[in-house]
């Protein structure tokens, strides 16, 4: 595992465990409209491609149905509130955030989740160590357009030669290409090993510390 200057991460599935809270806020909005609910194995699959992509794969129709804003502004005020209610880091995520910081790494957040979400989030958890946090509106692409890392690096003043995308997701692994860095894929996410492989992925870690062993 090659050493970095900067490193850049998604955060869903990749620093925090937030299945359980998206699946509550996605079924919380489809009872409010009588609609079908989803297993959390359904939403894992919906999730990557932000909140208003996870509404249109979870309401039937899609953006057809004729409530679908009613129904994402229904999902973004429950999740605003109860977007910590069991969401937690991975298992081993604050040291390897601390090692990286420790070593005067250049770290950011740039994620596809609701831009508010994605700022309380990071500076709930990881405030201490994360200070650069970006999420989706509507000011910017978002992934896996690199405009968001882009974004990222320049708020870091960093250099993209030295610089490592971090996920979960076949999203991140595209984001990375799209941003011409490299990618690292974790396999404690929402994604599994073989899929991930099957769409690109060349460098798998099963452990945040395989991401700061090489640091000297």
């Amino acid at each position: 595992m090659k050493e970095f200057d900067t490193y850049i991460f998604d955060l869903d599935g990749t620093l925090l465990y937030t299945l359980d809270d998206l699946t509550a806020s996605t079924n919380y909005a489809m009872r409010a409209f009588s609609l079908p609910e989803h297993t959390t194995e359904e939403v894992r699959m919906m999730v990557g491609n932000g909140i208003k992509k996870l509404i249109e794969r979870a309401v039937p129709g899609g953006k057809d149905n004729k409530h679908y804003e009613d129904i994402y502004n229904t999902f973004i005020e429950y999740y605003l509130k109860h977007n910590a209610d069991t969401t937690r880091p991975y298992d081993g995520i604050i040291d390897m955030l601390a090692i990286l910081k420790q070593h005067g790494k250049k770290i950011a957040v740039v994620s596809n989740k609701y831009c508010k979400a994605t700022e309380e989030l990071c500076r709930y958890f990881f405030g201490n160590y994360i200070k650069v946090a970006i999420g989706e509106s509507d000011k910017i692409r978002k992934k896996p357009a690199p405009d968001t890392v882009n974004e990222a690096l320049k708020l870091l003043e960093a250099e993209r030669d030295n610089a490592v995308y971090i996920g979960d997701s076949e999203v991140d692994i595209q984001t990375a290409r799209n941003s011409c860095m490299p990618c690292i894929s974790v396999l404690w996410g929402f994604r599994d090993k073989d899929f991930l492989i099957r769409n690109g992925a060349q460098t798998l870690v099963e452990t945040p510390n395989e991401i700061t062993s090489c640091i000297k």
